[in-house]
């Protein structure tokens, strides 16, 4: 295992926890902004229809996956200028 795995290990960890949070804060006010009143559907929630539902899982789902990315991204960045070496 190299060097630039062994610092990133920890940061990926909490990094990981960041921009789960980060995700969901955005996820909130981008589902808001469209339009919506009440917070986003439950798949299990009788009183809303199967679009809204699933507009809802796929914005929730994008949202988190760019995010991650983001940060994962950034985060290796940061290892790579402080290493010189890429980790992964």
């Amino acid at each position: 295992m190299k060097a630039s795995e062994v610092v990133y290990k920890p940061v990926g960890l909490a990094l990981g926890a960041v921009s789960g949070a980060l995700a969901g804060a955005l996820f909130k006010q981008v589902w808001k902004a469209t339009g919506h009143e009440e917070g986003a559907p439950d798949a299990t929630d009788k009183d809303r229809d199967w679009r809204e539902v699933l507009a809802a899982a796929a914005m929730q789902g994008a949202i988190f996956a760019a995010v991650k990315a983001a940060v994962d991204r950034g985060g290796a960045s940061t290892v790579h200028r402080l290493t010189g070496t890429w980790p992964g």
